[in-house]
């Protein structure tokens, strides 16, 4: 191989000296043919004589400079190359094939020995920038993936074909990818989506690149967008799915609640117009009128009790409520409770019967909001539980929480209502809970009030066996 470098050099050489004399041997021609030209006209054969030895003299001169030049170069050359190229290389290759042959390797010559390490050290120079170029494009990569691996919104990018590029877990669950949906045309067919990838890429400011779709029981919003490299060519398409499906069914919600509240403030609001406007328009009797005006005061009362309570509810939102905290005895309220509300267990004939475990330690928290908490569980249980039931009331102690338990054997609530309960305005049968005076409120104030005393509401039942409802309270530490 060196060899060759060697005979490739004076090859090339050689072909530079034949074209530098080729080229003298060409001017010189030309010099003499002008020479005889000019002096043509001259009759003196002496002068032109004289002339014409003067150019063939300049003409020997300077082909005989021309050829020292190039020899002069060529060796130059040719000495450079071979100690500062050749020599070294062929002193690397014999060491190279000592240490193959398990030979002696120590290097006798020190000015080889530099050489050698001065190439080494080059190529380990080399070799170490190499690696941390790579070991930065491997860090940069890993992380690229593992944020990819953990967003909650979905990516997928496509190239300009429409294959699949990339995609992180987060798109396949959410579009339900299988591994047959290798292309954008696939998936979003299947999907019944009618996008075209030509106007994403080339029509981006022109087109709708977002789209909302239904998946079960998710919502997404799908947003696309081209990818460009460096000089803002497009590569393909980029896919940005996000599940959207709490904003719809707080967007629900808040549509419902507003239909509800109109619906609950109109239905009295019209029979105190209608009763009003019946006492208005004739004479009635003292028993009629009295008739009239009980119901006029009662849909009053109802009303002002729904504003009540979603003013409560509007404070908690905002947190305008201010919470005063105080050590109290939980059995004692749970029994003051109780009596609040005899006189409504009476008149149905229920079985009340209050357990309260010894040694239970005070609890600290909203005495007045317990207390709200506590009579609209009892409340709800003398309501949905029949004539002659049973209501049982157990105070006691777990780890660092005291505890009520409220157990009736009234209607029970479905199994798919349990995860609802708590909405506002949410009510299982809502011409009943109406007749009974409900909002469809009481529930949702008191799991505010527990939150704000860091306590828990939970609620177990089973249609037409029971309701069972447990209130956790943190106790004084």
């Amino acid at each position: 191989m060196i060899k060759n470098v060697q005979l490739k050099i004076i090859l090339i050489l050689t072909i530079i000296a034949v074209i530098l004399i080729a080229g003298i041997g060409a001017y010189f021609v030309i010099s003499l043919q002008t020479t005889y030209l000019n002096l043509a006209s001259i009759n003196n054969i002496d002068v032109i004589g004289s002339e014409l030895s003067a150019t063939i003299h300049n003409g020997i001169m300077l082909s005989i400079y021309a050829t020292l030049s190039i020899i002069i170069i060529s060796v130059v050359i040719t000495i450079y190359v071979i100690t500062k190229i050749t020599m070294p290389i062929n002193r690397l290759i014999d060491s190279a094939k000592k240490v193959a042959t398990g030979e002696d390797t120590k290097i006798q010559d020190n000015k080889t020995s530099k050489e050698v390490d001065g190439i080494a050290g080059a190529l380990g120079m080399v070799t170490t920038e190499l690696k941390e170029n790579l070991g930065e494009i491997s860090r940069q990569k890993k992380q690229i993936e593992t944020i990819l691996l953990h967003m909650t919104d979905g990516i997928i990018a496509f190239n300009m074909d429409g294959k699949i590029i990339l995609v992180n877990p987060a798109a396949t669950r959410y579009l339900r990818i299988m591994p047959e949906d290798e292309t954008f045309e696939k998936i979003f067919k299947r999907l019944n989506i009618e996008i075209n990838m030509e106007k994403i890429i080339y029509l981006d400011d022109w087109t709708s690149s977002e789209e909302r779709i239904s998946i079960g029981d998710k919502h997404m919003n799908l947003f696309f967008a081209p990818l460009k490299d460096e000089f803002d060519r497009a590569e393909g398409v980029m896919v940005v799915i996000q599940d959207i499906t709490e904003h719809v069914k707080l967007d629900n919600m808040r549509k419902e609640f507003v239909a509800d509240v109109s619906h609950e403030l109109k239905t009295p609001i019209t029979s105190i117009m209608g009763y009003a406007d019946t006492l208005l328009e004739g004479e009635y009797d003292k028993q009629t009128q009295d008739k009239f005006l009980n119901v006029i005061a009662s849909e009053a009362r109802r009303m002002a009790k729904l504003v009540t309570d979603l003013l409560s509810l509007s404070r908690f939102d905002n947190n305008q409520v201010q919470v005063q905290k105080e050590e109290f005895d939980l059995g004692e309220l749970v029994k003051s409770c109780q009596e609040k509300v005899q006189i409504e267990m009476d008149k149905k004939k229920h079985q009340v019967e209050c357990f309260v475990t010894a040694n239970v330690p005070p609890v600290y928290a909203d005495k007045y909001g317990i207390e709200r908490v506590v009579l609209n569980v009892l409340t709800n249980s003398i309501k949905y539980t029949k004539e002659g039931g049973h209501i049982k009331i157990y105070v006691g102690f777990v780890y660092n929480d005291a505890y009520i338990k409220v157990i009736d054997n009234g209607l029970g609530i479905p199994e798919e209502d349990l995860t609802r309960i708590f909405e506002r305005f949410y009510r299982v049968d809502k011409a009943r809970t109406r007749e009974m005076g409900g909002t469809g409120l009481g529930l949702s104030i008191a799991k505010e009030i527990l939150d704000k005393n860091d306590g828990s509401i939970d609620i177990k039942s089973e249609q037409g066996k029971g309701t069972e409802v447990v209130i956790r309270i943190p106790t004084k530490k």
